[in-house]
C-alpha cells in the first residue's frame, strides 16, 4: 500500500478535481501491474495497472489488486472501476480510504464482494485520506479547502511599513512555496497585494502547462489593466473579483482582459462564503490565499481556513507600523482564537515551515 500510495503522489498537481489514486496488481510475490490517474478524465488507475499488466503479457486473473481509494462503482468520464476489476477475474482488492462522497462511500465494497471478490479496506487509511485532503473536503462540503500560505519573520511580521517583503525567507523556502501553488487549484490575493506588488501568480517550475487560476480580492475594481495578472500570457486564468456596485467602466476595462465577477458585499467587501461556493461550484478544490493581513484576516474571521502553511525566516523587523501575517481586529480573548492541530515542522536551509489544520474543520 506504501508503494500504491507513492505512485498516487505522481498525480500531484494533475488529477483535479479527480483526487490522486495510485493502484498495484500483485499476483504471487510480483507485482505485474502498476498505475496512478495521471489527469482528470482519464484512465482510473486501477485500469492503468490493468493495462501496463496485459501488455506485459500477464495472465490478471487470480490477482490481488492494491488501491488507495475505494474503487469507482457509477459511470462518470469514465466507466466504472469495478466492473473492470470483476471481468478481469481479481480475486482480492486491498484498500486505503473509503470514498469520501456519501452518494458512494462503500458502493463498490458491497458491489466486489457479491461478485465473490474478498475486499480488505483501512489499509494506512490516514494516509490516504491526507493525500487527498482539498478532495475530500470539496466533494462533502462544495468548496474548496483553504490553505493560508504566508512567509513571515519570527515575529510575524510580512513586509515593513513601506511594504518591502522580497525576500523575507530564503531560497529552499521559496521552492517549497511554488511547490504547493503546483498543488492548488487556484491563488487568491488581495488588491493591495497587486498594487503594491505587482506579482505574476504563476508556478515557476514546469508543470506541463500553468493551470493555476489567479483570483484576486478587489472590491471596487482598482487593479491596474497594466498588471501582470491582467495583461500577461496568462490572463485567461485571472479572475477578479469585485463587489456589485463597482465603478462600472472599471469593471468594464477588465472584463476585455480576464474574467470579473461581481459578487455579493458584506461591510463593503467581497462575501468570502458565498465566493467559495461559487468557486467550488466551479471544481476549484484547493484553494490557496496568499493575501496581505488583512485579507488573510477575512477568511481566519469568517471561519473560512482549513490549513495554514507559515514559513518562518531567523530576522526579526519588529515596529508596530510593519505588516503582520494577520490583521484585523484579532481574537477578543485567547478562546477565540484559532486552534492549530496536526502541527508539522520542517527545516528549509535557515528557515522553519510550519503546518497545521485549523481546528473546527
Amino acid at each position: 500500500m506504501r508503494e500504491a500510495l507513492a505512485l498516487a503522489r505522481k498525480g500531484y498537481g494533475l488529477t483535479s478535481p479527480n483526487p490522486m489514486v495510485g493502484a498495484l496488481l500483485v499476483k504471487g510475490s510480483v507485482v505485474i501491474g502498476q498505475g496512478w490517474h495521471r489527469c482528470a478524465g482519464g484512465p482510473h488507475a486501477e485500469i492503468n495497472a490493468l493495462n501496463q499488466a496485459q501488455r506485459r503479457d500477464y495472465n490478471v486473473k487470480g490477482s490481488t489488486l492494491y488501491v488507495t481509494l475505494e474503487p469507482c462503482s457509477t459511470t462518470g468520464k469514465t466507466p466504472p472501476c469495478t466492473e473492470a476489476i470483476i471481468a478481469a477475474g481479481i480475486v482480492r482488492v486491498v484498500v486505503a480510504a473509503k470514498d469520501p462522497n456519501p452518494a458512494h462511500a462503500g458502493r463498490a465494497f458491497r458491489v466486489l464482494r457479491r461478485s465473490g471478490i474478498e475486499v480488505v479496506k483501512n489499509i494506512l487509511a490516514d494516509e490516504a485520506m491526507e493525500l487527498n485532503a482539498a478532495f475530500n473536503h470539496w466533494i462533502v462540503n462544495g468548496t474548496p479547502m483553504v490553505t493560508v500560505k504566508a512567509a513571515m519573520t519570527l515575529d510575524g511580521k510580512i513586509a515593513t511599513e513601506h511594504g518591502e517583503s522580497k525576500w523575507i525567507t530564503g531560497e529552499a523556502a521559496r521552492r517549497e512555496g511554488m511547490h504547493l501553488r503546483k498543488g492548488a487549484d487556484a491563488i487568491l490575493v488581495g488588491i493591495e497585494t497587486i498594487l503594491a506588488d505587482d506579482p505574476s501568480l504563476t508556478v515557476r517550475a514546469s508543470r506541463g502547462g500553468d493551470r493555476l487560476r489567479r483570483i484576486i480580492l478587489d472590491s471596487k475594481a482598482r487593479t491596474p489593466v497594466t498588471a501582470n495578472v491582467v495583461s500577461d500570457e496568462h490572463a485567461a486564468l485571472t479572475t477578479v473579483v469585485v463587489a456589485k456596485g463597482a465603478p462600472a467602466r472599471r469593471v468594464m476595462a477588465l472584463r476585455k482582459r480576464v474574467n470579473v465577477i461581481e459578487a455579493p458585499a458584506r461591510k463593503g467587501r467581497v462575501d468570502l462564503r458565498w465566493l467559495l461556493k461559487r468557486l467550488g461550484r466551479e471544481e476549484v478544490t484547493d484553494l490557496l490565499v496568499e493575501g496581505g493581513g488583512e485579507v488573510n484576516a477575512s477568511f481566519f474571521e469568517n471561519n473560512l481556513v482549513q490549513r495554514v502553511a507559515f514559513f518562518y525566516a531567523p530576522k526579526v523587523l519588529g515596529g508596530k507600523h510593519a505588516r503582520p501575517v494577520v490583521g484585523g481586529k484579532g481574537a477578543a480573548n485567547l478562546k477565540q482564537a484559532p486552534k492549530l492541530t496536526n502541527v508539522q515542522w520542517r527545516r528549509l536551509g535557515p528557515d522553519l515551515l510550519l503546518t497545521a489544520r485549523v481546528a473546527g474543520d
